[in-house]
């Protein structure tokens, strides 16, 4: 398959929840202009984005909503569970530890990982939070999928390099911080000062 660009993932993702919500009002079709119009882009777009993964609708009718959700949730991987480790039991952490639709979109926390003795052996959304030292070792006899890093700044590269020694392919990275990780781990940084920015920016500017 040819590659994607980020973009265009990130607009399947808007459409799925678009099509989501539309079976949610018992709605059956939707052409590529709603599609456009709730994404905030274009009908050519739209038709541009799906046609990288086949042949989607029929003209003049648009797209089935059941089928076309279906399919996308197939291109984005979402016909499988994966497991997933957080590793910072701060006030970041717990909102993520607590947000069910990981769970209903098949990303499933088990494990919680913190360096603070006051937070170690308690209870966060039921899941028992460990100690971080425990890591490494932990990630060779329970292997995961992806892992959360909302860690402070200084902490989050000794994790990083624990978590890819562990066999971690994907990393979320919280922390405000870059990180260094081979070219074979998938890492993203959500970085919110940096998108308070942005809307900064498009407010200064419209």
């Amino acid at each position: 398959m040819r590659k994607i660009s980020e973009s265009t993932v990130r607009r399947l993702s808007l459409y799925l929840r678009f099509l989501e919500q539309s079976q949610g009002q018992g709605l059956t079709t939707i052409s590529s202009g709603e599609l456009a119009r709730r994404g905030g882009t274009t009908s050519a777009q739209v038709r541009k984005d799906l046609s990288f993964f086949g042949s989607f609708g029929k003209r003049g009718l648009g797209y089935s909503v059941p089928e076309l959700a279906t399919q996308i949730r197939d291109i984005l991987g979402l016909d499988r569970s994966y497991r997933v480790v957080l590793v910072g039991a701060g006030r970041i952490g717990g909102a993520l530890a607590q947000y069910e639709g990981f769970r209903r979109r098949g990303f499933d926390i088990t494990a919680i990982y913190d360096c603070d003795p006051r937070k170690i052996g308690t209870r966060w959304s039921g899941l028992l939070v460990r100690d971080v030292r425990k890591l490494q070792a932990d990630l060779k006899k329970e292997p995961i999928d992806i892992a959360i890093v909302a860690t402070p700044a200084e902490a989050a590269q000794e994790v990083v390099n624990q978590l890819v020694a562990g066999g971690v392919g994907a990393i979320l990275n919280f922390a405000p911080v870059a990180i260094d990780a081979p070219a074979a781990v998938i890492v993203k940084h959500v970085n919110m000062a940096a998108e308070l920015e942005t809307l900064s920016y498009a407010l200064a500017n419209r």
